[in-house]
């Protein structure tokens, strides 16, 4: 599964970016590409800044950070998409910088977690 999406990922990409450059212009679809990742980053870092003050905020007032670190996994991921150059994975990284649908992927991620742990196919261990 992992090998047909290093595969089939960057094909799509590549078709987007010959589309693009036949439709907007080969200058125009370059641009796109800085520009997103430029906006990326800039988002990428402005989300994570905030998700790690919220995190210093649970721990000191004696909370586990579940939600924060989900959501800083996100960001993650998000930050890597949009630096990677292609349309679709700015799409992608796009969706999970933007709070309404980063919760979205969180309920999933949570929901799929649940089921790992409840089928024994991910534990924690606890230390004495």
């Amino acid at each position: 599964m992992l090998l047909l999406i290093f595969i089939l990922v960057p094909a799509i990409e590549v078709g987007t970016f010959i589309f693009a450059g036949r439709y907007i212009g080969i200058p125009a679809t370059i641009a796109c590409i800085f520009l997103t990742g430029i906006i990326g980053a800039y988002l990428a870092k402005r989300e994570g800044t905030e998700t790690i003050k919220r995190v210093k905020l649970q721990l000191e007032s004696g909370q586990m950070p579940g939600d924060a670190v989900l959501d800083g996994a996100c960001i993650l991921v998000g930050g890597a998409l949009l630096l990677t150059p292609g349309f679709l994975t700015d799409i992608a990284g796009f969706s999970l910088l933007f709070p309404p649908i980063r919760k979205g992927v969180k309920i999933w991620l949570k929901a799929k977690l649940y089921n790992k742990i409840k089928s024994g196919q991910f534990y924690f261990i606890r230390r004495p």
